[in-house]
């Protein structure tokens, strides 16, 4: 695994532009970093990063199976009581899934460490799946890397593909895509998944989750008063269950991407119950509750809530003392602890792989650089190839 320097292509800006690319830089800040790249050998993503991916996914899917029924984990899951049958029905009735990312830290040695599960609501999907494919398709053209380059990168025909199967168990159906007003990513990544299921033969339609209605029959309705059958939303099931609105979420009768016993692996008290699962796995770190008896074993450790996104209210701590905290607006519903197993440094950035699936299949890697220890909302988003 080695970061070799670039150079951007001069006409890149105006190329993303074109393609709808409208947050490659935030709040000043570049975004989109290709003044570098990532080199990976074959055997570097395969047995490293795409054989542990599938596995983990499938420990993740075990964990899910004995906390669904189970009070007490449901509890330690901050699942609101009123949510514990619905969950347990999605799962019980296995509705399907589309996507999720798990987060790594990998050096290209040994064997990659799980940081968390993006299950509910990943986003870089669309930098990951076409923006850095059609980088490297400019670059091999224009001879800066060699042909015989490649990438690990299936997500878009994956998707595609994932869409046509959901599209058969929902016949006729419209899908409908929403995410959040004022949140440029979002959109971009939501306009995305709707292009490629478009292109994929399905009929969609968009609504800001602001402008959801509801009508007399207790259906979720778009600004055309139509109802919602079938909806993909960036948008966290920890906070659907606690909108006015919750109690209509089994009522309405919607089939919901990503579908609601996500809402289990999306939380990060996930990973003392993978711990406690599969302990040693080679590529868990331990993590434990704050009454667990064991947590006197970790060493330097990060304290994490259970509902923490975007790197927000992490903190570090070595040697007994506190030495990086995130501000942040999460932490209320409670923490997990987890053994500090600090990210990779390449040129002076610390470095975090993202490492997607599609209907339960590694699909595809995006890598995340920042300054900070802790990956957040703006860090860098640089290629990758396979050579």
């Amino acid at each position: 695994m080695l970061r070799i320097n670039s150079k951007e292509r001069p006409y890149w800006r105006e190329q993303a532009k074109e393609f709808g690319f409208g947050f490659h830089t935030m709040y000043g800040e570049p975004y989109w970093d290709e003044s570098a790249y990532y080199q990976f050998t074959l055997e570097q993503i395969e047995r490293d990063l795409e054989e542990p991916t599938e596995e983990i996914h499938q420990m993740c899917l075990e964990v899910v199976d004995s906390v669904v029924a189970d009070d007490y984990w449901l509890q330690k899951f901050q699942i609101p009581e009123t949510m514990w049958q619905p969950v347990l029905d999605s799962w019980k009735s296995r509705e399907p899934s589309l996507y999720s990312r798990l987060d790594f830290a990998y050096d290209g040695n040994g064997p990659a460490k799980l940081y968390e599960n993006n299950a509910d609501t990943p986003t870089s999907l669309y930098e990951t799946g076409f923006w850095q494919w059609l980088w490297l398709e400019d670059m091999v053209n224009s001879g800066a890397i060699r042909r015989d380059a490649d990438q690990f990168n299936l997500l878009q025909e994956l998707m595609m593909a994932r869409f046509v199967e959901l599209a058969r168990q929902q016949p006729g159906q419209t899908l409908h895509f929403a995410c959040c007003k004022e949140t440029e990513e979002d959109r971009g990544t939501v306009q995305y998944m709707e292009d490629c299921a478009k292109e994929a033969g399905l009929s969609t339609a968009f609504v800001f989750m602001e402008d959801i209605g509801l009508n007399s029959k207790q259906e979720f309705t778009d600004l055309q008063d139509r109802p919602i059958r079938w909806m993909f939303k960036l948008y966290p099931w920890e906070f659907m269950f606690r909108e006015e609105y919750a109690a209509n979420l089994t009522k309405a009768k919607v089939n919901w991407l990503e579908p609601m016993w996500k809402s289990l692996i999306s939380n990060k008290a996930l990973l003392p119950l993978l711990w406690q699962k599969f302990k040693g796995h080679p590529n868990l770190l331990p993590a434990y509750f704050p009454d667990d008896r064991h947590l006197s074993e970790l060493g330097d450790y990060v304290i994490k809530p259970i509902f923490s996104r975007e790197g927000a209210n992490i903190s570090i701590v070595e040697q007994g003392r506190q030495t990086l905290r995130v501000e942040g607006p999460y932490g209320d519903e409670g923490m997990i602890y987890q053994a500090y197993h600090p990210l990779p440094k390449f040129n002076g950035s610390y470095t975090l792989i993202g490492s997607w699936l599609i209907n339960d299949k590694a699909g595809g890697i995006s890598i995340r650089e920042d300054q900070s220890r802790v990956t957040q909302d703006l860090s860098r988003y640089l290629p990758h190839v396979i050579l």
